[in-house]
This record gives structure tokens, C-alpha cells and sequence, in this order.
């Protein structure tokens, strides 16, 4: 095998001498990588072969179509609270239902999640509730300290950090002797950050009990993933930290799922850290502050929206005599009630004192502090609805 040719170089004696050239240098092969596939459910719903054991239960798979169905529902009304000024900017999740409930199921309360800023279905999976989703992207950071596990992260809005919340929690697992793990989901662009490959370093080379997933949904923010990388797979980017990396149909829940307990399965028995990518789309825009029609063909778009989630499950549960058109209508209304009932507890919350944002930095606040939580008490909004 032939590295890269030398540019003409000259051929003599003296000051032109013969040069090696490298096209002429032969090299070994000593490690080959290959990175693997999967996928259980095809876009119409129709098995692609042998399912794994849990989706041999249509309890277990309805109880993951509830959820996505339930998060979609969740999604779209956020996104009206935002339009008519309840909310600030909010980050939609439509399209990602599978690979956050995918991963969501696969995990054990007593393990760790690190989230970004889009995974409600995960979270909700792990107990978090919809009104605390609310008040997050309300400005109300009492969001933060949402029900579910209380190891589990807060919303992180920067980018690629994270990734090494998880590499420290599990650092601090497997420290202790504990058979917990830690799991952290970041997306596409998030893959070229510093924070993405220091994180992925620190497990490899501990082999730390952490699982770090990819939700590739094609688009960061305004940068298709074309320019965004010219790695063929982002699961390849586990190689070079010297840990395994899959992909899968993120589409599929139960192929994500899959993936996850497998991946933590073997953090779990000391093996170490996986990499999982789970390729999906972005079906809306960015965040709600971002106008995706602007650099989309709506071709594009339109094309994913047969490939995404929800109906693949759907198809599939009719096929086997699990799930019918009024039982979809049935979910649909207790969806909307459920979120209804989330959206009324999270306007009827008072909002916090103007000064309660300063209550927490400091043991002692500082003098020039003192000052701004006073100036803030004097000139800004001390209650009200949200």
C-alpha cells in the first residue's frame, strides 16, 4: 500500500542526490475497523429480521409507542405556547421520539443521564414531568430540579459539556465499585467539538462504564452534515478513542433500544464505554428561534417525514393485532388532557421574586452583588402568572 507521491523529486548525486519518494514506501496493514448497522423495523413497519427479546412483548412496545406518541403530543403544544409568548426559546424534539425513548428504556434508574436540550421522551421515561419541561423554557430554572433520578443532569444548553459530566460521573461509578453507568446524548455538530473527543479519550483509556450517543438528525442548526464532517459515520469517530461504535436506524425504538442495552450491558460488566449513533431527522426547526426553510429543501423534509417514528411503530403494532385506529384516537385525547393538565399547573406556578436568581450563587454575597439583587427586587416583577 502506497502512502501519498512525492512531488517530482530529483534524482542524482550531490546536492541532487536521489530522494525517496513515498509512493515507493510499502506499508502493512495492522487494524481494520468496521462499523455495524442496525435496524429491527424497515419504514414500513415491517420486521427486517429477528427481533430481540423485549419486542417479542407488545406491552414493552406500546408502552415505548405511548410515550412517543405522548412527547409528540407534548412537543407541538410547547411550540404553541412559544408562538403566542408563554415560553421562550424552546427546542422541539419532533422526529427524535425514538432514539430519546430508545434510550430512555434501556436504562436503570439507579444509572446516569446527561442530557442536551431536546431529550424530553428520555426524561420523561426516567419520571421528569411535562410542566418542568415548561418552566425550563420559561426562564424558570426551579425546571432544573425536575423529578426522576436527582443524579441525573440538568438541561445543558452548551454544547459537548455534557459528554464530560457523563466521562466524570462514571469515573466516579466505577471509583466506587458500583454497577451504575452514565449516559450522554449529543448531536451531530456536537461531534467536533473538543468537549466530544477529550470525553469519548477519558472513558476509552479508563474504561469507564459510560455510553455516549449520537443523535445524527442531519442538521446543526443551519450546517448539513456534509460540511459538517467528512467522516462517513459519526459511530467512527469512537475508533480513533479506541472504543466500539454502532449505528442504527434512529427511527426505529427498537433498534435503538436495542443498541443501548447492549452498550450498557457491557459498561455494566467492566467492558467499557460505546459509542452509538442514531441517525434520524430533524423534522422541525432548529429551536424556535430558528427558521429551517431558509437552508432546507422542503423536499427534503417532506421525504423524512415517511421515514419518521411514529408510524413505523404504529404499522407494525396493527400488523400483529396489538393497536387499531381507536385506540390511536383514544391515546391522542388522553395526550391532550395529560398535557393540558401539565400546562395548567405550569401557568398556575407564581413566578419566583426578582431577587431569588442571586439566592444561590454565594455562602456570602458579595457587596456589589447585595446591590444588584436590590436594584433587581426595586425594578423587576416580584410575582404573577407565567
Amino acid at each position: 500500500m502506497a502512502l501519498f507521491p512525492h512531488p517530482a523529486a530529483p534524482r542524482g548525486k550531490g546536492p541532487h542526490r536521489a530522494v525517496p519518494v513515498l509512493e515507493e514506501i510499502r506499508l502493512k496493514t495492522i487494524a481494520e475497523f468496521k462499523i455495524g448497522y442496525s435496524q429491527f423495523l424497515d419504514p414500513d413497519g415491517k420486521p427486517v429480521g429477528e427481533l430481540p427479546e423485549f419486542a417479542r412483548d407488545p406491552e414493552q412496545l406500546l408502552r415505548m409507542y405511548r410515550l412517543m406518541t405522548e412527547t409528540r403530543v407534548f412537543d407541538t403544544k410547547a411550540i404553541n405556547l412559544q408562538r403566542t409568548g408563554k415560553l421562550g426559546t424552546y427546542a422541539s424534539s419532533l422526529g427524535h421520539e425514538a432514539a430519546h425513548v430508545g434510550v430512555g428504556a434501556a436504562m436503570r434508574e439507579e444509572d446516569c443521564f446527561a442530557p442536551m436540550y431536546r431529550e424530553y421522551g428520555a426524561q420523561f421515561w426516567r419520571g421528569v414531568k411535562m410542566s418542568e419541561v415548561l418552566l425550563y423554557w420559561g426562564g424558570d430554572e426551579r425546571g432544573n430540579d425536575f423529578s426522576g433520578p436527582a443524579h441525573d443532569f440538568a438541561w445543558c444548553v452548551p454544547i459537548a459539556t455534557q459528554c464530560l459530566h457523563a466521562a466524570g460521573a462514571a469515573l466516579a461509578f466505577k471509583l466506587r465499585g458500583e454497577p451504575r453507568c452514565a449516559v450522554s446524548v449529543i448531536g451531530d455538530g456536537g461531534t467536533s467539538e473538543g468537549n466530544f473527543y477529550e470525553a469519548l479519550n477519558l472513558a476509552a483509556v479508563r474504561k469507564l462504564p459510560a455510553v455516549f450517543v449520537v443523535v445524527n438528525n442531519k442538521w446543526a442548526i443551519s450546517v448539513p452534515l456534509s460540511i459538517q464532517t467528512a467522516a462517513e459515520t459519526l459511530a467512527q469517530k469512537a475508533v480513533a478513542a479506541g472504543m466500539p461504535g454502532v449505528q442504527v436506524d434512529g427511527n426505529d425504538v427498537i433498534a435503538v433500544r436495542d443498541a443501548m442495552e447492549t452498550a450498557l450491558a457491557r459498561a455494566r460488566a467492566g467492558g467499557g464505554p460505546t459509542l452509538v449513533e442514531a441517525v434520524t431527522y430533524r423534522l422541525s426547526d432548529h429551536t424556535t428561534a430558528d427558521d429551517a426553510s431558509r437552508y432546507r429543501d422542503p423536499a427534503e423534509v417532506e421525504a423524512a417525514r415517511g421515514n419518521e417514528p411514529l408510524i413505523r411503530l404504529r404499522k407494525y403494532l396493527g400488523t400483529i393485532g396489538a393497536w387499531d385506529e381507536d385506540q390511536e384516537q383514544a391515546l391522542l385525547s388522553q395526550c391532550a388532557e395529560k398535557v393540558e393538565a401539565a400546562v395548567k399547573e405550569y401557568v398556575e406556578t407564581p413566578v419566583q421574586p426578582s431577587g431569588a436568581m442571586f439566592d444561590y450563587m454565594y455562602a456570602t454575597l458579595p457587596q456589589a452583588m447585595k446591590e444588584q439583587r436590590e436594584t433587581a427586587i426595586r425594578y423587576g416583577a416580584d410575582g404573577g402568572d407565567h
